[in-house]
């Protein structure tokens, strides 16, 4: 699942008129770059949740399909069900009937082109039960106090004296998105809008998400000042 729900206001005027997803970076749209690489690792079922400008979304999901008849490419329109964006706990959980027992999940708007995704990584991840597991990166300077630690033992720790950065790039398990951990209804038919980070510390204290270090290059896309950079 690809996150391109968002409004961008950050990165305003650009996104008045385009979703932050689909502004250029390299010569083709933001959200295009991590379509491709799920897809060359053999994942071809797709979805990708909108709410911002979902038409566009719409559009250029359209023609990705056109051009990839063998992947399944789906849309959770939030904005067309709801008006707003769920935000991303509540738009996996929207999109649950869309998604497997395991899967990943990651943003539309970070530029990560050197990560691979690979079915051995799911494989182990089958293997491990944990709820999640995500991959971190070192601190960029917008976000110098990091999110979360990372254990000797490889587990994600809520509360550490050392942090790093959530890439936004993860495997997660269904059983995340509901009870007891996650207080949305399966499929979301409230349209509630619900962010990632409490469940995710929920089951860290838990001792049920585990972790790895990424250092290649990546961007979270969030201002025009690093989208300028990275088309410079």
């Amino acid at each position: 699942m690809i996150l391109a729900a968002g409004r961008g206001m950050r990165m305003r005027p650009l996104t008045d008129a385009h979703p932050k997803p689909l502004l250029p970076v390299r010569g083709k749209p933001l959200l295009q770059w991590p379509m491709e690489a799920l897809h060359a690792g053999g994942f071809t079922r797709l979805v990708v949740n909108s709410a911002w400008l979902g038409e566009q979304i719409d559009t250029f999901c359209e023609q990705w399909q056109a051009s990839h008849p063998q992947a399944q490419l789906s849309v959770s329109r939030e904005g067309l069900d709801f008006g707003y964006a769920l935000e991303t706990a509540g738009g996996i959980a929207r999109a649950l009937p869309l998604l497997g027992d395991a899967f990943w999940v990651l943003a539309g708007d970070v530029y990560a082109p050197g990560f691979v995704f690979t079915q051995e990584a799911v494989a182990r991840f089958l293997g491990s039960g944990r709820l999640a597991h995500i991959w971190l990166v070192p601190n960029p300077p917008h976000n110098p106090r990091g999110d979360f630690g990372l254990s000797a033992e490889g587990l994600a720790l809520n509360q550490a004296g050392e942090r790093l950065t959530y890439s936004t790039i993860g495997l997660y398990r269904r059983e995340l998105f509901e009870a007891p951990w996650c207080e949305v209804v399966p499929g979301n038919p409230q349209g509630t809008a619900e962010p990632l980070a409490p469940l995710l510390r929920r089951a860290m204290d838990a001792g049920r998400v585990s972790a790895e270090l990424y250092t290649g290059p990546w961007t979270d896309v969030g201002t025009p000042e690093r989208l300028e950079e990275l088309n410079r």
